[in-house]
């Protein structure tokens, strides 16, 4: 990129905090090393500057790559030179919450963890949760439809967002911000930019829905034979009304063994001596509310579900340490360095069969394979990851890539489940999505964006 193309865009974005490519080799860029390959980065301060800049970008057949809190893992952020990032961190203000309709008005820029915190001084809660709430962004929740701990209570962030406004490549802007939930009037178009991760625009600000919280929740570590007798466990208290499932989440044995080892728990400090692990929060009107139903719950399931051992946790700095297990799985990645992983969503009656038939699929083509897999048990969605080092020959990945995603569609689960297609997953989204899908979405990709300037390669190519 030249540098008056550079001049250019101080002189169109005046107000814009603009970084050339020597200003961002020295930053960070996040979870993906190439999201700062891109020529400039622009930070627009309001939704004027990111339509001046998609008007900028259009007219010189320049590509553009929104980034968030740059946490994505499926390389949707990812840059390359030529291209200008629109960054969103100058767009992260809470523009309002209305606590009667449920209802938060918010920037793209703003991170889950700040709206999670505002919502709370309401007694309420955004309905959605990952461990990046500290860094991810509600637009980037949004153009990757992230779905996190509590989807299968809540849905995904398609489910929590009523509206939103979003710049489309020639610098017009969408506005449809809608704020209930009851609305028949045509078509829907918000959901063309859910899930898009930017390839037919620039989400800019977000209608979302609003829960009411427990005022207190409790934790459990279940330890159980395997996945039917954890789902077992979830169906008993979903059926409870004394307290709320808010969240599920199942680690097989080899995922939680690493994880033990790496925070250094001690043998017998935890429940961890089981095929599998079941991680279970509890939300009520009291912490010894939500704690003896928790008791109560696990002592009427134990027989029936064949329950081998379980904790509830005595304090939040216990309880902390069983999330731990769950939620710090950077250690996958400090054993085998970009570590091949993957996200999928299974039937949840099926999830036994299905890691069964991965783990003999896998050391079919290495005998060294043993998978680490954990996940959301409620909603069917499970990560996996290679016990190896990456990054792995593009052969060798399409190989574990067909043994993971065979017969999914087909049973009416995802090859992706909540973190996108991105450039991880272009390969197999060509092979395993439906074939007149794809070709809708890139009938809409050109209607929408011809001169294919948003995001170019990423979802749709």
């Amino acid at each position: 990129m030249s540098a008056s193309l550079i001049a250019g865009l101080r002189a169109a974005l005046p107000s814009a905090t603009i970084w050339d490519a020597s200003d961002l080799a020295t930053r960070d860029p996040g979870f993906d090393a190439r999201n700062f390959g891109a020529s400039a980065l622009v930070r627009p301060r309001d939704v004027e500057g990111v339509a001046a800049l998609m008007r900028f970008c259009a007219e010189r057949g320049v590509s553009l790559v929104a980034q968030g809190g740059r946490t994505g893992l499926a390389g949707g952020a990812a840059t390359s030179q030529g291209q200008i990032i629109c960054d969103l961190g100058g767009l992260a203000q809470i523009e309002e919450i209305d606590p009667f309709a449920r209802v938060a008005i918010v920037q793209a820029g703003l991170t889950l963890g700040a709206l999670q915190e505002a919502a709370a001084a309401h007694g309420l809660d955004p309905g959605i949760d990952l461990a990046a709430r500290g860094s991810a962004t509600i637009g980037g929740m949004v153009s990757t439809n992230a779905g996190g701990i509590m989807a299968f209570r809540n849905g995904t962030m398609r489910h929590r967002v009523l509206g939103l406004e979003a710049v489309l490549p020639d610098g017009r802007v969408f506005s449809d911000l809608t704020r209930v939930l009851k609305t028949s009037a045509g078509y829907d178009l918000k959901h063309l930019f859910i899930g898009a991760e930017g390839t037919l625009g620039v989400v800019t600000r977000v209608a979302v829905r609003l829960d009411p919280v427990a005022g207190a929740s409790a934790t459990a570590l279940v330890g159980v034979p395997d996945a039917a007798s954890a789902q077992r466990i979830v169906r008993h208290f979903l059926g409870s009304t004394s307290a709320r499932l808010t969240a599920a989440e199942i680690l097989w044995r080899n995922f939680a063994s690493l994880m033990q080892r790496a925070l250094g728990y001690a043998p017998g400090q935890l429940p961890l001596d089981a095929p599998c692990l079941l991680v279970l929060g509890l939300g009520a009107d009291s912490i010894e509310a939500a704690r003896a139903a928790l008791e109560d719950g696990l002592a009427a399931i134990w027989e029936e579900a064949g329950i081998m051992d379980g904790l509830v946790a005595s304090s939040e700095a216990q309880a902390a340490q069983m999330w731990r297990l769950r939620e710090e799985t950077e250690h996958i990645e400090r054993a085998h360095p970009i570590a091949p992983s993957f996200d999928v969503s299974v039937p949840c009656g099926a999830l036994d069969a299905y890691v069964a038939r991965i783990e003999a699929g896998l050391k079919r083509i290495d005998a060294a394979y043993a998978p680490y897999v954990y996940g959301h048990l409620a909603d069917g969605n499970l990560h996996i990851s290679i016990n190896c080092p990456g990054p792995l020959a593009h052969d060798r990945h399409a190989a574990i890539e067909d043994v993971l995603y065979e017969g999914l569609r087909e049973a009416g689960g995802s090859f992706s489940a909540e973190h996108g297609v991105g450039l991880e997953k272009r390969d197999a989204y060509e092979r395993h999505a439906d074939p007149v899908k794809r070709d809708l979405a890139k009938a809409i990709k050109e209607m929408i964006d011809p001169g294919h300037v948003m995001n170019p390669g990423k979802v749709v190519g």
